[in-house]
């Protein structure tokens, strides 16, 4: 007892050595609450978070005196205030989402967001009419026949179009585009069959009364037109692919973008440029903040009277503000709104804002408001890259920073380029677990790519960009938007140049969740401490690289629909069962699996190839010392059945037995659980699905099984 006692003690010391930095753990506790949420296999029962959020409460007052038990206390209030945030927010907004797919169905619909796609538009409609179901989705997205770019935001529309509920992963672990569509209230997405037909505005009294209480619609409707008047001011202005980068850094929409150029970008490791993050919300309050103060500053009678600084700050937050809405309010660009009006609050009432506090209030806000952003990339790769620099430069020093600043110009510049350099390496190292995660490439040339393309970003096109916005009024935005070109253009040259370099950006293969995991845990205990005890933080980082590197990839993985199958072939890539089906899966395949390339198999007639052996019936082949088959065609049951030890059958079994395989997944399990992902090896068969990884939630939820009594596959089976 006496060793705990010292132990307890102890512990409490350096709590209290380390108590400046406590609250920076608050929002890593409630996003932990958030992620135990979003994890749960089933939906809670409403009241469990308001309970647990209760009892902490109580445990934390009870504990109001404690030293370690206190901090205990409030962190599990933190985490359990997590959990309830998550539920709020699922509650707050649930929304009818289309139950099957509807072949061709004539609607009619408000365009609340109109957004250009390749040589295509797509549209968010909303206050939709004419779908034979109830109740009816609340916003549905189609995708238009070639380009419209006439129509605007708030004009109504009829349309002939397919649809189909928002496709949930493509495989176990997958990124889940139903449940971020869940979160965005969005219940059905498909295509047009030929072209939308205009319609008059509603004149009646009711649907104005719609409008004025529909005011979040009304304000979404507003800037989507905004950003189509700046984008039709770009087009005009600048050459294609220099308009659409531009169009991009100003509005926030890449849709028009060629991929050939977005790929560049990717591989260089430039693409963070397109996304309104940080770099753009303070270079746009900050210029305007200088550039506000400088020209105040030369009337002596104003700058000798009047607090010209904090006028400068409010035009600068304004100017901010009025940027994140026009940028579409995405998570990086409200990650560094807060942090900017933060800022510009602290100047307000003459206090220094604290770097590493600030990331942790918006860390905060944007968690309470949108929790669900934990578990996006754009969350992740913002966060992680702020706190890393932050906590770089913090280390630093500011007598460090000072003594940097009383140099010779020449030095200064110097030393700034070297800024550049350790700013991209340590963002490149901060977010690379991360782009590993989710994209499964790494861009090795980073470095030398934003060399050369932040400074120019920051110091070219970004205040030209400020200088386009003030001058459209006039109709004198070109005067601004061809300089700005002129930077743009070097940085597509060097996209592509970096790109072309071999080994730019090679795949990898998925990492799983723990390594991610271990990596988060290690990262932010080096980065939110101050003493030694931070390095401690490298153990579970290097934990979760050795979980990354070692991690087994699916030996068999089987589509949704049967119709799409891939193995791990004998030379190591992806063996495709069709490239005609099913494109985008298969590519989610690949891109997981860190394949380059792909075969196919042999199809009927064809000499076997490697293992495998198909005809007009199916296919039979072993791998790791297994024999599995993948049928087609309900004749060829009888005979894999007899010596398969895992079958896959597109045919439903109901009542026909198959005893011999271990594991055997038919049209019905594919139907229920979406697509499967199986490991071979020391006698024991492993298989996940979808269903089983998304659980039992409400952006999951499908509609029953006609074969209610077949149970679903086992997740793992034995020799």
């Amino acid at each position: 007892m006496q060793t705990l006692a010292r132990l307890t003690e102890r512990a409490a010391g350096v709590f209290q050595v380390e108590a400046m930095r406590l609250f920076l753990w608050l929002p890593v506790l409630l996003g932990v609450g958030i992620g135990v949420y979003f994890a749960l296999p089933r939906e809670p029962a409403a009241w469990i978070g308001p309970i647990a959020v209760a009892m902490a409460l109580a445990l934390a007052w009870s504990q109001r005196k404690g030293g370690l038990s206190r901090i205990a206390a409030l962190a599990l209030l933190a985490v359990c205030s997590g959990v309830l945030a998550g539920q709020l927010r699922t509650l707050a907004v649930d929304a009818p989402i289309l139950p099957q797919g509807v072949a061709a169905v004539t609607l009619t619909g408000e365009i609340l967001e109109v957004e250009a796609k390749g040589k295509g538009s797509r549209v968010l409609l909303h206050r939709v009419a004419g779908l034979p179901v109830a109740p009816v989705p609340r916003i549905i997205r189609v995708k238009l026949a070639g380009s419209h770019a006439d129509l605007q935001a708030g004009e109504r529309i009829r349309l002939r179009a397919k649809l189909a509920p928002p496709p949930g992963p493509a495989a176990p672990g997958a990124f889940d585009f139903a449940r971020q569509a869940y979160f965005q209230q969005l219940g059905a997405v498909g295509f047009s069959l030929g072209r939308p037909q205009r319609l008059a505005p509603v004149a009646d009294e009711s649907a104005r009364r719609v409008y004025v209480r529909d005011l979040f619609a009304r304000w979404r409707i507003y800037w989507s037109g905004a950003r189509q008047a700046v984008a039709a001011r770009v087009e005009a202005a600048l050459p294609e692919e220099q308009a659409t980068v531009a169009t991009a850094l100003m509005t926030g929409q890449r849709g028009e973008i060629p991929e050939a150029v977005m790929e560049d970008m990717r591989q260089s490791g430039l693409a963070h440029l397109l996304a309104i993050s940080g770099l753009h919300m303070g270079l746009v309050a900050g210029l305007l903040f200088f550039a506000v103060r400088a020209a105040l500053a030369l009337f002596p009678v104003l700058a000798l009277t009047y607090p010209i600084k904090k006028w400068a700050a409010v035009v600068a937050g304004f100017g901010a503000f009025c940027y994140l809405f026009l940028a579409g309010a995405s998570v990086p660009s409200q990650r560094a709104f807060i942090m900017v009006s933060i800022v510009l609050l602290a100047i307000l009432v003459d206090r220094r804002a604290f770097s590493l506090r600030l990331v942790a209030w918006a860390a905060l806000a944007v968690l309470l408001m949108a929790p669900e952003s934990l578990l996006s990339v754009s969350f992740q790769m913002s966060f992680a890259a702020v706190i890393a620099l932050v906590a770089v430069y913090e280390a630093l020093g500011q007598e460090a920073r000072l003594r940097i600043s009383q140099r010779r110009f020449v030095v200064r510049l110097v030393l700034y380029l070297g800024g550049v350099c350790l700013t991209s390496l340590i963002a490149a190292l901060a977010t690379g677990p991360f782009a590993a995660y989710h994209f499964n490439r790494i861009a090795i040339y980073g470095l030398a790519a934003n060399f050369i393309a932040v400074p120019m970003t920051a110091f070219w096109i970004m205040p030209w960009s400020i200088v386009a916005f003030l001058l459209m009024p006039l109709g004198l935005e070109s005067w601004a938007l061809n300089p700005m070109g002129w930077g743009i253009e070097l940085i597509l040259t060097v996209a592509a140049e970096v790109a072309s370099w071999p080994g730019a950006a090679p795949l990898v293969a998925y990492m799983p969740r723990t390594a991610l995991l271990a990596i988060v845990a290690g990262g932010l205990w080096l980065c939110l401490w101050q003493r030694v005890w931070r390095l401690a933080g490298l153990l579970p980082i290097a934990l979760g690289l050795v979980l990354a590197a070692t991690a087994p990839t699916p030996d068999l993985l089987v589509s949704g629909s049967g119709r799409l199958m891939a193995l791990k072939g004998p030379d190591g890539g992806l063996w495709l069962s069709s490239r005609r089906v099913e494109r985008f899966t298969a590519g989610v395949w690949k891109r997981r699996g860190g394949h380059a390339g792909e075969t196919v198999w042999p199809t009927a007639g064809q000499a076997a190839a490697g293992d495998i052996a198909c005809d007009s019936l199916g296919c039979i082949f072993k791998s790791k010392g297994e024999t599995v088959a993948f049928v087609r065609d309900g004749r060829a049951l009888m005979e894999d059945c007899a010596v398969a030890s895992v079958l896959i059958s597109v045919e439903p079994l109901r009542d026909r037995p198959c005893r011999r395989p271990k594991l055997v997944i038919d049209r019905f399990d594919l139907w229920r659980e979406g697509p499967h992902a199986i490991w071979l090896g020391n006698g024991k068969i492993t298989v996940r699905s979808v269903a089983e990884v998304r659980g039992d939630r409400p952006w999951s939820r499908r509609p029953e099984s006609h074969d209610s009594s077949k149970k679903p596959a086992l997740a793992t089976v034995n020799r």
